[in-house]
């Protein structure tokens, strides 16, 4: 292990990786693993963008921003975080953006704008001379005297545009992962816009057999959708990492509990998860407990109950033969429902029947056979998040279970 040591570049050797680092020391790798996070600033391709501040270079000192005009490209967190942090001293701030600002109470997406960082929304909802500007910024050209003129196209008034002065532009756009240390030959593929490595469901990257993400680069995954670009999200995808790599490169079966293959034994032991897992909780519908039945399903005598494993990961240690899966998921329209409306509210928590409905967190076990969409069971949303009752949670999930190993399809 070596510590203060920058990596300058990554490139292939006899089948495997060499990796130097700025001292000039090589090491030989089979495999490497890159957790190097987000390092570089996200800038969008703007003509003149260059001569703008970055959310990590602009001073924090709210004084230093005194009676000025202050756009702020983007609209997540950092974007609002800067602009409530300047709110009593500049005189005009404007927030810009092509996407509309959503919420994460609403998305349940924590990288969408955080209750703590939006109260700058009520300035300009009750008239406080900021805004959020809902458009395209087109150019930023620097005049002579400092400031700013900067043109952006409006996309709500059909396409609109008009050139606006500011006095500062600060871009607070997100963060990219710095792929320059890769040699061609070994250089991962990258996506959404060119921000993250793609990756296969081992996080293994998709171009580069044997390279390996850990961390908040793994949220290509998931990207706006789940938890991976958190600590709270991928800490339980580097696990899920290491059990991959172990069962994948050094013959360590993934964990695994022998159970009965018996309905009621299947569905106690779903129960018995769903109501204690932090994983499945955290790594929404990214990663889910497996279920594998010995022999065909109809003769099988025993199961293997695997926690945590990436939903859609194929082959060892999940095998071809069909498995059942269990996630914790809300519902497809949940990011379209205002979770306050009492109008809309909830499903009843005890219409089993409705289960699959419910826009909320709830367990889902899904059935799945090689050739045929998988077959899902939701277990009905709880306020409390407590699936304990055996006539709503328990003896459905058992049924379901029971009709799918009664099936001649394999399990």
């Amino acid at each position: 292990m070596a510590y203060d040591s920058r990596v300058v570049r990554v490139g292939r050797q006899d089948g495997g990786f060499r990796v130097s680092d700025a001292s000039g020391r090589t090491y030989a790798a089979r495999r490497v693993i890159v957790a190097t996070g987000v390092s570089l600033p996200n800038i969008p391709p703007v003509p003149g963008i260059e001569a703008a501040e970055t959310y990590g270079a602009a001073p924090t000192d709210p004084s230093g921003y005194l009676n000025q005009r202050v756009l702020i490209i983007g609209k997540g967190n950092s974007a609002f975080e800067t602009a409530d942090n300047l709110m009593e001293t500049a005189a005009v701030i404007h927030v810009a953006g092509p996407h509309p600002v959503r919420m994460a109470w609403r998305t349940h997406f924590v990288g969408r704008l955080r209750a703590v960082n939006n109260n700058f929304l009520d300035t300009y909802q009750l008239k406080s001379q900021n805004a959020v500007l809902d458009g395209d910024v087109k150019r930023i050209e620097r005049q002579a005297d400092g400031t700013y003129l900067v043109t952006v196209s409006f996309a709500r008034v059909n396409e609109v545009t008009k050139d606006i002065p500011y006095d500062r532009v600060i871009v607070c756009t997100g963060f990219r992962f710095d792929a320059s240390i890769f040699a061609d030959e070994c250089r991962p593929q990258l996506v959404i816009d060119d921000r993250f490595p793609a990756l296969t469901p081992a996080y293994e990257s998709v171009n580069v057999p044997g390279l390996y993400v850990a961390g908040t680069l793994s949220q290509s995954r998931d990207f706006k959708r789940g938890t991976s670009g958190f600590i709270h999200g991928f800490r339980y995808g580097v696990r899920a990492l290491h059990r991959v790599m172990e069962s994948r490169h050094h013959a360590v079966p993934w964990p695994a509990r022998e159970l009965p293959a018996d309905p009621a034994a299947l569905a106690a032991a779903v129960i018995e998860r769903v109501n204690r897992t932090s994983a499945l909780w955290q790594q929404f519908a990214t990663l889910a407990d497996v279920i594998v039945l010995d022999g065909d399903g109809i003769r099988s005598s025993g199961a293997r109950y695997l926690e945590e494993v990436p939903y859609d990961l194929q082959g060892p240690p999940i095998g071809d033969r069909g498995h059942f899966s269990i996630t914790l998921e809300y519902g497809p329209d949940h990011d379209r429902i205002d979770p306050f409306d009492i109008e809309v509210g909830r499903i009843g928590q005890n219409d089993s029947a409705r289960a699959h409905e419910g826009h909320y967190l709830h367990p889902v076990v899904r059935h799945h056979v090689p050739g045929e969409p998988p077959v899902a069971h939701h277990i009905t949303e709880n306020l409390e998040n407590e699936w304990t009752s055996p006539e709503v949670h328990v003896e459905p999930l058992r049924a379901f279970f029971a009709r799918r190993t009664a099936s001649p399809v394999t399990a």
